[in-house]
């Protein structure tokens, strides 16, 4: 039970760190109607500038927001540069101008930062936190889950209850109608591409201390991000939520749990083989459960 605990707290941070992920992901794809394979790589470069701002500074905290700002820019650059003469293309034509611009990126970032730059979690909170039932939970794994929890509600509440969510599920809905109403599609994009690479600068400062800092971190990461999506709904930000944290619990606990219950029901030599090898396919079998069952998504946007 001790495990079962432990995993499901893994699976529900690494969840909520996806849906960061897959929230701005999401949002573009459903806005734009553009396929973004490089949307890790800003993740990517979010980590690298925390990394390099935390050792200038003395202050997580301070890398963390400068890491957020610097992340946007560059977004925001990339948009107006590149990525605004990809709208009117086909799909085919998006995913190989990303692919490109992924590695760009790699190059890039070797060449400013390097392969490879350590990033650690504040002192105050590296130690484990007693909860109850005598289970000994790293402080930084909680500090993650409370951090995803609140972004959650707060873009919740910016997309359901502001004039600027409107018009992000008014151009998810239909961007044309939108344009006609009077929205200004060129400035809405800039933005919303800002907006997510920003929720993607925070994923990778507050994922760096717990994995590697390191160039195509990015590629790892962009594939359950996308699985998250279709599972959730393109455009859809509660969709997303639900999502990430159905594949994060499934990813986690097919890992550790599945691999124990196989243990006591299969031949060792068969547990070992077949335990690993289902783990890594849990959530592209939980993706096609999903789709057999709604192809929409489980929370679809309306109108789309």
């Amino acid at each position: 039970m001790t495990l079962f605990i432990e995993q499901a707290l893994n699976g529900l941070q690494y969840g909520l760190m996806l849906f960061l992920l897959a929230a701005g992901l999401t949002i573009v794809f459903g806005v734009m109607d553009m396929i973004n394979l490089a949307h890790g790589s800003l993740y990517m470069i979010g980590a690298f500038v925390g990394a390099w701002l935390a050792p200038l500074t003395g202050s997580f905290w301070l890398a963390l927001g400068g890491a957020v700002v610097v992340t946007a820019a560059v977004a925001v650059l990339m948009e107006i540069s590149l990525l605004r003469t990809l709208y009117a293309r086909d799909h085919l034509s998006q995913v190989l101008a990303t692919f490109a611009l992924i590695l760009i990126l790699n190059d890039a970032v070797k060449m400013v930062f390097g392969a490879d730059r350590p990033l650690s979690a504040p002192e105050a909170l590296a130690g484990p936190v007693a909860l109850p039932g005598g289970l000994q939970y790293p402080a930084w794994r909680l500090l993650i889950i409370g951090v995803g929890l609140v972004l959650a509600v707060l873009l919740y509440l910016l997309v359901q209850q502001t004039r600027i969510g409107a018009l992000v599920r008014a151009g998810a809905s239909n961007r044309r109608m939108s344009a006609a109403m009077g929205v200004d599609v060129p400035r809405l994009f800039t933005a919303v591409f800002g907006f997510g690479a920003a929720l993607c600068a925070v994923a990778g400062c507050l994922l760096g201390p717990l994995l590697a800092v390191q160039v195509g971190m990015g590629e790892n990461i962009l594939i359950p991000a996308f699985v998250v999506v279709v599972i959730g709904g393109v455009g859809s930000i509660r969709g997303a939520l639900l999502g990430a944290l159905l594949v994060g619990v499934v990813d986690t606990l097919g890992r550790t749990v599945l691999q124990q219950g196989l243990r006591e029901v299969l031949p060792p030599q068969w547990s070992s083989a077949a335990g690993p090898a289902l783990a890594s396919v849990a959530m592209y079998l939980l993706m096609a459960g999903v789709l057999a069952w709604r192809p929409q998504g489980l929370w679809p946007v309306r109108g789309r």
